[in-house]
């Protein structure tokens, strides 16, 4: 999905059942922001797209085996068919509050995560995670000299953390922004990300730019 002029919102569904795609853009055009629908078969079209995919994608199957090839496409929220109106209507809200503002919508971002680890709860300070890591169904949070792993996906994480301090650099990392200390071009054309304490992480082309804003242009 992607603002045209006026705030309206143009919607791209994508489904490989054409009721399944008729139902969805029925509940589109309910809606007075979406200004147009358009509907084409296939998965295989957010692949295509790479550094082009639409910045707002929600992915809706009836297999959760699809949620983590989904979530590493780029998908900001997944939905298990049969569809539930209500659960559809909150990820539009969140997919035209990342619009709205050019980051991921959320209600509140957290400033604790619990963590599971030899029999005891810790409770980490979101503001000391200086980067995550998505590994399948689970996130190394990267604290100083520690990794916590927890069940979350990079996508809850990215939705539930401040904003305005954290930004995704890749499809599998997000970087605290306190802790970046620069960008290096590589001798490839590819950029890394130095953070202060000397780690380098790679910095994908799709968030390149943003990145490059939110540190004021470097």
């Amino acid at each position: 999905m992607s603002h045209a002029k006026q705030l309206s919102i143009r919607a791209l569904v994508v489904d490989d059942e054409a009721p399944a795609r008729r139902y969805l853009t029925l509940l589109l055009r309910r809606d007075p922001d979406i200004g147009s629908v358009i509907e084409c078969d296939g998965f295989d079209v957010l692949e295509l797209l790479g550094a082009d995919l639409p910045e707002t994608v929600i992915f809706v199957t009836a297999h959760d085996t699809y949620a983590l090839r989904a979530f590493e496409a780029g998908a900001l929220d997944y939905i298990l068919k049969p569809l539930d109106k209500a659960r559809f209507s909150r990820a539009l809200e969140r997919a035209k509050g990342r619009l709205a503002r050019g980051t991921p919508y959320h209600a509140h971002s957290v400033s604790r995560i619990a963590v599971k680890s030899r029999g005891q709860t810790l409770f980490l300070k979101a503001s000391e995670i200086d980067w995550i890591e998505a590994a399948r169904c689970y996130a190394c949070l990267h604290l100083g000299g520690a990794t916590h792993i927890v069940r979350r996906t990079i996508q809850e994480l990215e939705r539930d953390l401040d904003a305005r301090t954290f930004f995704r650099i890749h499809r599998s990392i997000i970087v605290n922004l306190e802790r970046v200390r620069g960008l290096e071009m590589q001798e490839s054309g590819e950029y890394e990300v130095v953070l202060d304490s000397k780690i380098r992480l790679k910095l994908s082309r799709r968030f390149r730019k943003g990145l490059q804003d939110r540190l004021g242009g470097l």
